[in-house]
């Protein structure tokens, strides 16, 4: 039996939206990344982009367990001297929720050509605005209620 391998000219791509509201950090984060490698399609490839497009809404809301809020710390350096800024979750969450939940997805996607693409394919917002309706998302609960 031989392997199958996805071309890139047979890649169907769908279009998901994923609410944050009261979901955890990490678990939004892994279920976009799956969604956006196309490891939950049967014809996942590794070195192929195969994944879909992931639309994530009402980024402000997102949870953090524990006390994240005050001790996670997220750090950036400008390459100059003195150029270091250390950011709380707390900061991050009231000023930047796009990008902390675009920092979070990034870490689990491949590093290089690859996840470089795959990183294309995300879209954050804060609210539940988005300028996607042309494509017809389909919702997807991230946690599913017992």
């Amino acid at each position: 039996m031989k392997s199958f391998i996805q071309k890139k000219e047979n890649i169907k791509r769908e279009w998901y939206i994923l609410d944050a509201t009261n979901i955890p950090l990490g678990r939004l984060a892994s279920k976009a990344a799956t969604l956006l490698r196309g490891k939950h399609k049967p014809t996942f490839t590794t070195n192929v982009d195969c994944g879909d497009y992931v639309i994530i809404i009402n980024s402000n809301k997102v949870k953090l367990t524990g006390n994240k809020l005050e001790d996670k710390k997220y750090y950036n350096h400008s390459q100059y001297p003195g150029g270091l800024r250390v950011r709380t979750a707390k900061e991050m969450i009231e000023k930047y929720p796009n990008e902390m939940i675009e920092l979070a997805i990034k870490g689990m996607l491949p590093k290089g050509r690859l996840g470089r693409a795959t990183y294309k394919k995300l879209f954050v917002y804060v609210d539940e605005n988005h300028k996607h309706e042309a494509q017809k998302p389909k919702q997807i609960d991230v946690i599913k209620e017992k």
